[in-house]
């Protein structure tokens, strides 16, 4: 019994295929990545209408009397409704892989990043 204790593990049968323990992490944020189009792109244009146009790099829409509060609760909501779908997906996935956090956290979050990328370059490039 004493070989037992430690490893409860069932073993392989062999020619077994195991997915990667990268797999789910990975398919689960390039999948977040699409939905996280829109609140970055909101948070871009919120930037451009508003930020840049207080600096002068760029110029405000003239039609625009509504001011920052209506754009502060859509970007709060937004951000939001991503950050509870993404948090919790990847503290899930992540126990599966057995990497550091620091590690695991930088590719989640490349990773993420990943479809606004594509999408954003695939659009300029057009």
């Amino acid at each position: 019994m004493a070989d037992f204790e430690g490893d409860l593990r069932v073993p392989e049968a062999p020619g077994v295929v195991r997915p990667r323990p990268w797999a789910l992490p990975v398919v689960v944020n390039l999948v977040m990545g699409v939905v996280v189009v829109i609140p970055v792109w909101s948070l871009v244009l919120f930037a451009v209408s508003y930020r840049f146009a207080a600096l002068g790099v760029t110029s405000g829409s003239p039609t625009e009397n509504d001011g920052m509060l209506p754009w502060a609760i859509v970007l709060v909501l937004l951000w939001t409704a991503f950050l509870a779908m993404w948090i919790p997906a990847n503290l899930l996935s992540r126990r599966r892989v057995g990497a550091s956090r620091a590690r695991y956290w930088a590719c989640a979050t490349l990773l993420v990043l990943v479809p606004t990328t594509v999408l954003t370059c695939g659009i300029a490039v057009r």
